[in-house]
């Protein structure tokens, strides 16, 4: 018991010793000292701004007392009043300077204040940067400058035309001081501004990064419902309504079986319709743009297929771009999603040679195969400079999906003419093949 007792206690005693010998201490959190220092920093310059204009005017300026003491109270007060009021101070500033000024002037003439500092005082000209560096960060440009000139013609005004008699100048001095401090305010201010704009251009940004991801991957989900379950709820609806029929003399409850079967069909193709409708949307709660008329798509205008690409080339043409085409075999009917991937892809085809190749020549081939439809889309070098772009690559992806659908392939590739070629291969009935034919050979036509 007495060998524990005194572990216990030694033990205690180390635990006392870490405690008290040590140099380490965790930093002291921000807002406690960087959200106040500029403060403590400010009410130190205004007590020496005070102290010293009090100093200068009673014993060197021949200023009263009292009088010199309100001087200097109201110079080291608007260097504070600038932290919440900076034009006020400002004004209560040069005010001060003014009736300083004024006070000074009387006892020069006098003889009283041999080679005294005027119109400004040292700590005057102190606490007037302090107040102008204030003014300059807090309000606007304009601000400062009106300010500033201010004070430079009262400055004028005072020493140049007014004037007094055996004093040390200061008036040039404290102008090219203010300058100073205003120029770097406003530059502070600006840098400021800046980067406030810049964070909100870079949310701005991001949100509208997002949203783009989103309506994708909203059109992605469209497509896919589209084309599969849009498809089989029309066969089963079709195929409910034909089975009576096949057999002769149906029961009545296999006949009421099928049209309730069928009907179901056709309220979950409505309710299909309206779910499409939303996502392909860039606004859900008001998808087909009732709320903004004009803005929005009839939810039932048809898609474009194949017999729509020489209004695509046209429009393209329109544009500025030169564009040929080149149709090989005999067209066959195709899948309706086929005709619309393939539409797709010329398209996005197209809209990347405006962007990335202004000035290229462009030739569009479409080959209708015995197995199914080959697109080749070929732009030559840009004649003209490229503009920047803020893509990321999505065109290319999304003609890839629609491809992958249906059991085809894309593939964008440059050309060793310094040009670009995008191929596509599309079964006719959206089934992947074994082996797909080989691209038929493609050249690319020089400017």
């Amino acid at each position: 018991m007495i060998e524990t007792g005194v572990g216990r206690v030694l033990r205690r005693l180390r635990v006392l010793r870490d405690d008290l010998w040590t140099w380490r201490a965790d930093p002291l959190p921000p807002f406690v000292w960087l959200r106040r220092f500029p403060h403590g920093l400010l009410c130190l310059v205004a007590f020496g701004v005070a102290f010293g204009a009090v100093a200068q005017l009673a014993s060197d300026g021949g200023v009263g007392s009292q009088l010199a003491l309100l001087i200097g109270l109201a110079q080291g007060g608007a260097v504070v009043l600038a932290l919440w009021r900076p034009v006020a101070a400002w004004g209560l500033s040069t005010t001060a300077m003014l009736v300083g000024a004024v006070e000074v002037r009387r006892h020069l003439l006098a003889g009283g204040a041999h080679g005294f500092t005027w119109p400004w005082s040292s700590a005057g000209i102190v606490g007037h940067m302090a107040v102008l560096l204030l003014l300059a960060l807090r309000v606007r440009t304009r601000v400062s400058v009106e300010a500033l000139t201010v004070t430079v013609l009262l400055t004028y005004a005072v020493e140049g035309l007014w004037g007094a008699a055996d004093y040390t100048p200061t008036g040039v001095l404290a102008v090219i001081f203010s300058s100073i401090v205003v120029v770097l305010g406003g530059a502070l201010r600006g840098r400021r501004e800046a980067r406030a704009q810049l964070e909100q251009q870079t949310t701005l940004t991001a949100e509208e990064r997002a949203r783009r991801t989103l309506l994708e991957e909203r059109s992605r989900i469209a497509r896919e419902l589209h084309d599969v379950v849009a498809h089989h709820m029309s066969v089963i609806s079709i195929q409910a309504q034909v089975a009576p029929h096949l057999v002769e003399h149906p029961p009545e409850e296999l006949v009421e079986n099928l049209t309730g079967i069928r009907q179901n069909a056709l309220e979950a193709l409505t309710e299909l319709r309206r779910v499409l409708g939303v996502l392909r949307s860039e606004n859900p709660e008001d998808p087909y743009g009732l709320g903004h008329p004009g803005t929005g798509t009839a939810p039932d205008a048809p898609q474009p297929t194949l017999d729509r690409l020489d209004a695509l080339i046209e429009n393209t043409r329109a544009a500025g771009l030169d564009v040929t085409t080149e149709v090989k075999g005999r067209a066959r009917p195709y899948d309706p999603g086929v005709e619309l991937s393939a539409y797709r892809i010329v398209q996005e085809a197209l809209s990347n040679a405006l962007r990335h190749a202004p000035g290229s020549r462009v030739r569009v081939e479409v080959a209708h195969l015995r197995d199914g439809l080959r697109l080749a889309v070929t732009n030559t070098r840009p004649r003209h400079p490229v503009p920047p772009s803020q893509g990321a690559g999505h065109g290319l992806l999304g003609m890839r999906e629609r491809a992958t659908m249906l059991g085809g392939t894309v593939t964008a590739t440059v050309t060793p003419a310094g040009g670009f070629t995008v191929s596509a291969f599309l079964p006719r009935d959206g089934t992947p093949l074994t082996l797909p034919p080989d691209p038929p050979p493609t050249g690319e036509q020089t400017p």
